[in-house]
């Protein structure tokens, strides 16, 4: 009788045990939507945090709003979870593009772009297709896992009256913080990559914009437009930055080439935001494009970015940091489930 009342009280402790199998890494990139990618390697958890739109099949939540992958190992990742809704009542519910999270003083940021269509702006004369307001906003969190508050309900941080988007964050050598942002080829025809200082909660533009260079400056870009196309425009998207191991200024950001994403770079001549910038060569073409870099927790140098345009998963790739420009050294195709490649060439479609 003892023996049963054992294996009776057993089998009701399995039972309402918890399982390791629901809390498993679940997904692979293959598996994972994820367009405009940003990875925080989170170093007190050792847990990698990869942020994009939510998609509401995934989270169940059917709401606008910014969702995150989470892993140990860059390959095998759990469902994603929300970690911003957009309120009701804020001035746009549209978009929720590429929401890229920073930790700044002690907290954590989140940089999305929110649009509302139905709010037109005047088309200036060169524009061929209507522009209306879009920007990037910005909500703060005491941790990586959100939730986000968003911190102005009211417009982006830069004046609704420009189009906007892709705002990141740049904090100079007099620890001013600043949100770079690309100027809508909408508005402007040739796209343009511009800044403004920040105020000290990242919640408004505290000067004027300033300007940092335009697509058209790209001699790779210029070589493939025909000036004479109707429709004619340059496109600036995606701009980050990374300091190298010689102090250079380095800035990753994306255009097209004959209607396919790039994924190019540029230098600071002089090491400051300010410039001037010198355009380098590609880095990745093949419809890729909007990445960002970060080091694994063993210090290695990498880059994410998404294939394709439409459709879009997420690509992982070691990278060199050589000073005054990079390199990529190989795709990591065994963590980001792309097939094998003959030849890096080949998969970076130079």
């Amino acid at each position: 009788m003892k023996n049963r009342i054992q294996i009776a009280f057993a089998a009701s402790c399995l039972a309402f045990a918890p399982t390791t199998q629901a809390s498993e890494p679940s997904l692979l990139m293959p598996d994972m939507p994820l367009h405009d990618p940003y990875i925080v390697a989170h170093e007190p958890t050792q847990t990698y945090y990869l942020y994009t739109r939510n998609v509401s099949r995934l989270t169940g939540v059917k709401a606008l709003g910014t969702m995150a992958y989470t892993s140990k190992d860059l390959k095998h990742w759990n469902q994603p979870k929300v970690v911003f809704t957009v309120p009701e009542d804020s001035f746009a519910q549209e978009g929720n593009w590429a929401p890229e999270v920073h930790e700044y003083q002690g907290k954590f940021y989140l940089f999305v772009t929110l649009h509302d269509s139905d709010a037109f702006l005047k088309r200036p004369p060169e524009a061929w297709r209507d522009t209306y307001v879009r920007g990037t906003i910005t909500a703060v969190s005491d941790s990586p896992d959100g939730p986000f508050e968003m911190l102005n309900k009211n417009g982006p941080v830069v004046p609704r009256e420009l189009m906007t988007l892709d705002g990141t964050l740049y904090v100079d050598a007099d620890e001013q913080p600043w949100m770079v942002y690309a100027h809508e080829w909408l508005q402007r025809i040739d796209g343009t990559i511009e800044a403004v200082k920040l105020s000290p909660d990242l919640s408004t533009a505290i000067s004027d914009p300033i300007h940092l260079f335009k697509a058209s400056d790209a001699p790779w870009l210029n070589a493939s437009i025909n000036v004479s196309d109707a429709g004619l425009h340059y496109c600036t998207d995606g701009p980050q930055f990374f300091r190298s191991k010689t102090g250079d200024l380095l800035m990753l950001w994306s255009s097209y080439e004959s209607d396919s994403y790039v994924q190019t770079i540029a230098r600071s001549e002089s090491g400051t935001l300010t410039g001037p910038w010198k355009q380098l060569p590609p880095l990745v073409k093949r419809d890729s494009g909007h990445g960002m870099l970060f080091h694994t927790f063993e210090g290695e140098l990498m880059m994410v970015l998404h294939r394709p345009f439409r459709n879009a998963r997420g690509k992982l790739f070691d990278m060199a940091d050589r000073g005054d420009h990079l390199e990529i050294l190989r795709q990591r195709t065994d963590l980001d489930g792309d097939p094998a490649y003959e030849n890096l060439q080949q998969a970076l479609g130079l």
